[in-house]
């Protein structure tokens, strides 16, 4: 059992709550019981570690079996976990990188661009928002907040593992090969005349989400299809990027239903 913050498995795992060993090193811690669970059986485990309080109260078994354990002294978990009320269990992973030139677009596809995100809670619920919507594959700009932040896993809920996702991506250059496969691109937008439920969405079509205070960049909105706007009858100025796309997410799925008769 280990029983000091000195140890090089610990030290390992500390180290990965840094960006820049994240990116060297392709990996990525996952916690809790749940988020543990939804790591794919394609998806590489470099190793498990457990507290010693969950290790005597679980059958550790199914863990055993697919990579090493390590069993930590429950004061030297608590130095490595993300969460102030731990589960006692995680899991340091391989990043599975996809080649974004290789990636199949549908022309019915559904997609979602974001350009700078800034904020991991929002970042994460945009995922687990686009999972629940069926999205068909998300491309973030550069700037964008790292997406093995452990906010964002957190905030995911697994839906990381659902849906391909790409990180700097330039954005501006990777519309002209949206639109060359017959997708509509559409962008929730000041100048926008129309209201995003009059939109055809029915079709294959991607979403562009801006950043937090600055919106959508001139030069990203220019490339665009068409604008679209949420209605906002109180003194709100704006919606939480997370919350606008939900919306717009939802009314793809409403659209799409209804054409379905209402079946999925």
């Amino acid at each position: 059992m280990i029983e000091s913050v000195q140890n090089k498995v610990v030290k390992k795992v500390k180290a990965l709550q840094q960006r820049k060993t994240r990116d060297k090193e392709g990996l990525f811690v996952v916690e809790g019981v749940r988020f543990v669970a939804e790591i794919p059986q394609n998806n590489p485990i470099l190793f498990y570690v457990l507290s010693h309080t969950f290790f005597a109260n679980h059958d550790v078994s199914m863990y055993e079996k697919r990579s090493q354990v390590f069993v930590c002294a429950d004061k030297v978990f608590d130095t490595i976990a993300d969460t102030e009320h731990t589960q006692g269990i995680l899991a340091v992973c391989q990043k599975k990188e996809m080649s974004l030139s290789a990636f199949p677009l549908k022309q019915t596809g559904l997609y979602l661009l974001a350009e700078e995100i800034q904020d991991p809670g929002n970042l994460g619920t945009i995922i687990r928002t686009a999972d629940a919507c069926k999205v068909d594959g998300i491309f973030l700009s550069k700037g964008c907040v790292d997406l093995y932040n452990a906010k964002v896993l957190r905030s995911t809920r697994g839906s990381l593992f659902h849906i391909p996702i790409f990180q700097n991506v330039d954005l501006i250059e990777y519309l002209d090969t949206i639109q060359q496969n017959q997708i509509a691109v559409f962008a929730a937008h000041l100048k926008a005349t129309e209201y995003y439920y009059h939109a055809d969405f029915k079709k294959g079509c991607a979403f562009v989400i801006g950043n937090e205070g600055k919106g959508i960049s001139d030069a990203l909105a220019k490339k665009c299809n068409q604008f679209i706007k949420i209605p906002m009858i109180g003194q709100a100025e704006s919606l939480n990027a997370s919350v606008a796309t939900g919306v717009l997410l939802y009314e793809v799925v409403r659209q799409r239903l209804s054409e379905k008769g209402g079946k999925i």
